[in-house]
C-alpha cells in the first residue's frame, strides 16, 4: 500500500514543472501547491498505477485515499478522486465517510465538484435509504462545500432528479452571499432545464434568487 503511494509520488515528481505550476496555482487562488503537471499528462502518468493489475484492493482504498489526500501537491488529490471512481461497482455504505472527509479537507470547487457529481451522486443511487439523513446532516452544518455537494449531487440525474428534495435544499440557501452556493444553485437549475425547462422557469419565478443564480438557471432557456 505504501509502495503504491511512494512510487506514484516519485513518478509525478520527476515531471515537476515550476513555470506551469505557477500558472495553475494562480488559477486556484494560491490555495494549493502544484507540481505543474497538466491533466492529460497526469492521466498518462497515473494510468499504470490505476490499471486493473496495479491498483490497490478495495479494502485498502480508504487508507490510500487519505494518504494521497495528505500529500502536499494538488495533483495527488485528483488521483485519489480518479482512483475512487474505479470502484463505483464496489461502493459500500461506509464509503460516505471518506467522501465527506475528501469534501471537507483541502476544499475547493475543483475537487468538491468531482466528488459531489461522480461519487456522492452515485452513492445516493446505490443507498437511497441513507440520502435524507446524510443530506440533513450536511445541510445542518456550516460547511459551504457540504452545502454545495447537496446542491449538485443530482447534476447527472436528469429525469431521475428528486425535485421536492432539490427545492428543499435550495430554499434555505436563498439569500446567501456565498458565491459558490449561488453559483451552484444556478448550475443545478440550468442543468435540469435541459430536461424540464418549464419546472425551472416556474421555480425561478416563485423564488427570489440571487442575480447570479437566476442568470445561470435561465441561461439555456429561450
Amino acid at each position: 500500500m505504501m509502495n503504491f503511494v511512494t512510487e506514484l509520488n516519485k513518478s509525478f515528481y520527476i515531471h515537476k514543472k515550476e513555470t506551469v505550476a505557477e500558472k495553475q496555482e494562480a488559477y486556484l487562488k494560491h490555495k494549493f501547491q502544484l507540481l505543474g503537471i497538466k491533466t492529460p499528462q497526469r492521466k498518462e502518468l497515473q494510468k499504470p498505477f490505476l490499471s486493473k493489475n496495479s491498483r490497490p484492493k478495495k479494502e485498502n482504498l480508504s487508507d490510500i485515499t487519505i494518504k494521497l489526500w495528505n500529500l502536499p501537491y494538488r495533483e495527488f488529490q485528483y488521483v485519489a478522486i480518479d482512483l475512487n471512481r474505479l470502484y463505483l461497482r464496489q461502493m459500500q455504505e461506509k464509503d460516505i465517510d471518506i467522501f465527506e472527509c475528501m469534501i471537507t479537507s483541502k476544499s475547493w470547487w475543483d475537487s468538491v465538484d468531482l466528488i459531489a457529481v461522480n461519487l456522492v451522486g452515485h452513492y445516493f443511487k446505490l443507498f437511497p435509504q441513507n440520502k435524507f439523513e446524510i443530506i440533513d446532516k450536511w445541510m445542518s452544518s456550516e460547511n459551504i462545500w457540504l452545502h454545495r455537494t447537496c446542491l449538485i449531487f443530482q447534476l447527472k440525474y436528469k429525469q431521475e432528479t428528486d425535485l421536492e428534495l432539490l427545492a428543499q435544499i435550495i430554499e434555505p440557501l436563498i439569500g446567501t452571499k456565498e458565491f459558490f452556493i449561488n453559483k451552484a444553485i444556478g448550475w443545478i437549475l440550468r442543468e435540469y432545464s435541459r430536461t424540464n425547462p418549464e419546472w425551472v422557469v416556474e421555480f425561478v419565478d416563485k423564488h427570489e434568487l440571487s442575480n447570479l443564480s437566476r442568470k445561470e438557471a435561465l441561461r439555456l432557456i429561450d
